[in-house]
């Protein structure tokens, strides 16, 4: 069955990655979510035309109940053939498990063809000027009135706002909570009166991520995902569907990106310095350790830490590799043409943020010291 299945989609890739879609390989993703926008938003309606979108979804939700085994075979060729980045993947990999998982019947009615048909785009509502890595701290407030919840507060670094149609938003709905304790986890229209996007202008020039100010916007009392008050472990689930079986895919691109950069180091010369051609090799070997630290994560049900393993060594590796990138194109790498970045440039500016996004490395660490290793706590405030 695994081998028909990646015969299969590696046939329907190649086949459907050209003529309106060929100049979509390789367009978007970090960095580069402004590349061919509304096409790759095409593309996604026609993988799930085809079949090919929400494979782990159960049959019953519209999904092919695929294995994790056939999950992984399909980011890992969907990555191979440069297949351009997905403009739903937080709708359909993030909020379309959590709703499966803790969703009513009614929201999962409501919502759950939409992101499928690649209709509704989302965007996620977690951290916050306060509440970054420290998710817990969340000041945004929701209160119930009538038949509607007021929600107040901002949020930060909230990837493709400016393209979303809702947003699913942690916030306190119980007055003096602190901590994880009285939070809620909201479904929220992105487009009414009270929502306020700001894109936030990075390093690279460009704006994937926002602001978002909510100054009394609405939502009905039912879009609340799990009990009111529980949002916290209905949080945590979404993040632990984060790091799923799509990191394999993400480890394809980096590893092509690790082969452009050794091509570019043998046709430079800088291949024969003996300190870059170490760190290539520690590179390469490191995508080895990488692949088969989330082989073994994904085997288990609960991963646990070893799902904070798992971010800790991608991103510094990512932005170690964007460090070696500098230092293999040399006093090329200072110099952007035209003002213009290039790939290298771009990769060595965007990976600086990869050991902050997602959970900060800081953040990672303290989950494995007392998690795992018993160590005494942090004091909190």
């Amino acid at each position: 069955m695994n081998g028909d299945f990646r015969q299969q989609l590696r046939a329907w890739l190649a086949e459907n990655l050209r003529g309106e879609f060929a100049d979509l390989r390789g367009a978007g993703g970090p960095g580069r979510e402004h590349e061919h926008y509304e096409q790759r938003r095409e593309w996604d309606r026609t993988l799930a035309k085809a079949g090919w979108s929400c494979l782990g979804w159960p049959v019953e939700h519209g999904g092919r109940g695929a294995s994790t085994r056939d999950q992984v075979v399909f980011h890992e060729e969907y990555a191979a053939a440069n297949a351009p980045a997905r403009v739903n993947h937080i709708g359909e990999e993030l909020l379309g498990p959590t709703l499966i998982a803790f969703g009513t019947q009614a929201q999962q009615a409501r919502f759950l063809p939409g992101i499928r048909a690649v209709e509704e785009l989302w965007c996620q509502g977690y951290s916050e000027p306060g509440a970054g890595s420290d998710l817990a701290s969340v000041s945004t407030t929701a209160t119930l009135d009538g038949d509607e919840w007021v929600v107040t507060g901002q949020k930060v670094w909230t990837s493709l706002a400016h393209e979303a149609d809702w947003c699913f938003v942690l916030a306190r709905t119980e007055p003096g909570s602190r901590r994880r304790e009285g939070l809620s986890y909201l479904l929220v229209p992105m487009r009414q009166p009270g929502v306020e996007v700001r894109p936030i202008r990075q390093l690279t020039g460009t704006s994937e991520f926002n602001e978002v100010f909510f100054d009394k916007a609405r939502t009905a009392r039912d879009m609340v995902v799990g009990e009111v008050g529980d949002g916290w472990r209905v949080a945590m689930a979404t993040l632990a569907f984060e790091r799923g079986v799509a990191t394999l895919g993400q480890q394809v691109g980096f590893r092509r990106e690790l082969a452009a950069l050794i091509d570019l180091a043998k046709r430079t010369g800088a291949i024969d310095d003996p300190v870059i051609a170490h760190r290539l090799a520690r590179s390469r070997v490191g995508l080895d350790v990488m692949r088969a630290h989330a082989l073994r994560t994904l085997s288990r049900a609960d991963p646990g830490y070893e799902a904070s393993v798992s971010k800790l060594v991608w991103a510094r590796w990512h932005r170690d590799l964007g460090e070696l990138a500098m230092q293999v194109r040399g006093q090329a790498s200072i110099v952007a043409e035209n003002g213009d970045l290039d790939e290298w440039q771009r990769l060595f500016l965007f990976s600086r943020a990869d050991t902050i996004y997602g959970g900060s490395d800081e953040i990672q660490r303290t989950i494995i010291a007392e998690r795992v290793l018993g160590l005494p706590k942090e004091p909190r405030p």
